[in-house]
Protein backbone atom coordinates (compact mmCIF):
# COMPACT_ATOMS: atom_id res chain seq x y z
CA UNK A 1 0.00 0.00 0.00
CA UNK A 2 1.46 3.05 -1.20
CA UNK A 3 -0.62 5.46 1.07
CA UNK A 4 0.31 6.67 4.56
CA UNK A 5 -2.51 5.05 6.95
CA UNK A 6 -1.58 8.12 9.15
CA UNK A 7 -2.72 10.58 6.97
CA UNK A 8 -6.11 8.66 6.19
CA UNK A 9 -9.95 9.34 7.79
CA UNK A 10 -10.77 6.05 9.51
CA UNK A 11 -14.44 5.08 10.64
CA UNK A 12 -15.32 2.78 12.74
CA UNK A 13 -17.89 -0.02 12.08
CA UNK A 14 -21.32 1.28 12.63
CA UNK A 15 -22.16 -1.95 14.45
CA UNK A 16 -19.38 -0.91 17.00
CA UNK A 17 -20.89 -1.50 20.64
CA UNK A 18 -18.24 0.90 21.83
CA UNK A 19 -16.18 -1.62 24.23
CA UNK A 20 -13.53 -0.99 22.17
CA UNK A 21 -13.46 -3.85 20.15
CA UNK A 22 -14.08 -2.17 16.68
CA UNK A 23 -12.91 -2.56 13.07
CA UNK A 24 -11.80 0.78 11.26
CA UNK A 25 -12.02 1.07 7.55
CA UNK A 26 -9.79 3.86 5.67
CA UNK A 27 -11.57 6.61 3.94
CA UNK A 28 -10.10 8.29 0.91
CA UNK A 29 -8.30 5.45 -1.07
CA UNK A 30 -9.88 4.69 -4.06
CA UNK A 31 -8.36 1.51 -5.25
CA UNK A 32 -8.12 -0.56 -2.06
CA UNK A 33 -10.22 -1.16 1.26
CA UNK A 34 -7.11 -0.76 4.30
CA UNK A 35 -8.61 -2.52 7.44
CA UNK A 36 -7.08 -1.92 11.30
CA UNK A 37 -8.12 -2.44 15.04
CA UNK A 38 -9.14 0.08 16.54
CA UNK A 39 -7.19 -0.72 20.07
CA UNK A 40 -4.12 -0.85 17.81
CA UNK A 41 -3.86 2.12 15.43
CA UNK A 42 -0.31 1.88 14.42
CA UNK A 43 -0.41 -1.86 14.12
CA UNK A 44 -0.78 -3.93 11.05
CA UNK A 45 -3.28 -2.78 8.75
CA UNK A 46 -5.12 -5.53 6.57
CA UNK A 47 -5.55 -4.16 2.72
CA UNK A 48 -8.42 -5.33 0.38
CA UNK A 49 -8.66 -4.71 -2.92
CA UNK A 50 -12.33 -3.21 -3.70
CA UNK A 51 -13.70 -6.40 -5.25
CA UNK A 52 -12.32 -8.72 -2.53
CA UNK A 53 -13.86 -6.38 0.03
CA UNK A 54 -17.01 -6.61 -0.94
CA UNK A 55 -16.83 -10.28 -1.10
CA UNK A 56 -15.22 -10.44 2.24
CA UNK A 57 -18.49 -8.58 3.76
CA UNK A 58 -20.78 -10.63 1.93
CA UNK A 59 -19.41 -14.27 3.17
CA UNK A 60 -19.17 -12.16 6.97
CA UNK A 61 -22.84 -11.61 6.32
CA UNK A 62 -23.63 -15.32 5.30
CA UNK A 63 -21.67 -16.82 8.71
CA UNK A 64 -19.36 -18.22 6.79
CA UNK A 65 -16.75 -18.24 9.04
CA UNK A 66 -18.60 -19.65 11.79
CA UNK A 67 -17.07 -22.93 13.34
CA UNK A 68 -20.60 -24.65 11.90
CA UNK A 69 -19.95 -23.59 8.05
Amino acid sequence: MQHDPTQLAWRKSSYSSGNGQCLEIGDGVHDVTPVRDSKNAQGPLLVFRIGSWSTFLTAVKADAFSADA
